[in-house]
């Protein structure tokens, strides 16, 4: 066991920003589901899997059924530059894509549109897309919290291939995730908070020591 830190308290720009190991659905206030662009539901290991935070959300944290989740989500009204073109020729999952960044609030939920699908069901996502999906999902936030703290996951940890980043940790994901919050208008209000939520069995991949001395620097 390394000697790594498993919480750090950040001050960014006057918002209490929160890093620490732990289960995102035990935290108070918002929650922050990554979903796909299409707001899929299906959750058989082909569109959503199982393990993930999206499949465990569905599984076992959806108050009321899936197919009435669906209905909401389809006649909701959305924002005109959120719901984007129909895909005619998905032949699994839904057809309405949405722009990335996109908030669907259900409950103490916010599902929000992360990742881009191919046509083999795989999430991808550009570097670009990575950024947009941020800037554009803070400044959502910062419309919707209402002095609520929210917390997220390390968005893109584990799933999403970024193309072209063959490499890229889930410490560099955190460090991006913490920049775009830096630069964007959201601002969270004493005590309400943003929480960065990672999974215990990789948090000692983590070196938030690191990120609480470059805090200055980010």
């Amino acid at each position: 066991k390394s000697n790594n830190l498993s919480e750090v308290n950040l001050d960014v720009e006057g918002s209490i920003v929160t890093v620490k190991a732990g289960d995102l659905f035990r935290q108070d206030g918002f929650k922050v589901i990554a979903f796909n662009e299409y707001f899929d539901t299906q959750v058989d290991d082909v569109v959503i899997s199982h393990n993930s935070l999206n499949g465990l959300y569905i599984d076992n944290y959806l108050a009321g059924s899936v197919s009435d989740l669906n209905h909401r989500i389809s006649n909701h009204q959305f924002e005109e530059d959120e719901r984007l073109e129909i895909n005619h020729k998905r032949k699994e999952g839904k057809t309405q894509k949405y722009s990335l960044g996109t908030i669907f609030v259900n409950n103490d939920y916010l599902l929000t549109a992360f990742s881009k699908f191919d046509d083999k069901n795989r999430a991808f996502l550009t570097m670009p897309d990575y950024l947009a999906f941020l800037i554009n999902f803070w400044d959502k936030v910062n419309r919707i919290y209402a002095q609520k703290s929210v917390s997220v996951p390390i968005f893109g940890s584990g799933i999403t291939r970024i193309k072209e980043h063959k490499n890229i940790s889930d410490e560099d994901l955190l460090k991006i995730m913490l920049w775009t919050f830096r630069i964007s208008e959201m601002r969270f209000k004493f005590p309400a908070k943003l929480t960065i939520v990672i999974h215990k069995d990789k948090i000692d991949k983590i070196n938030l020591l690191d990120i609480k001395s470059a805090r200055n620097g980010l």
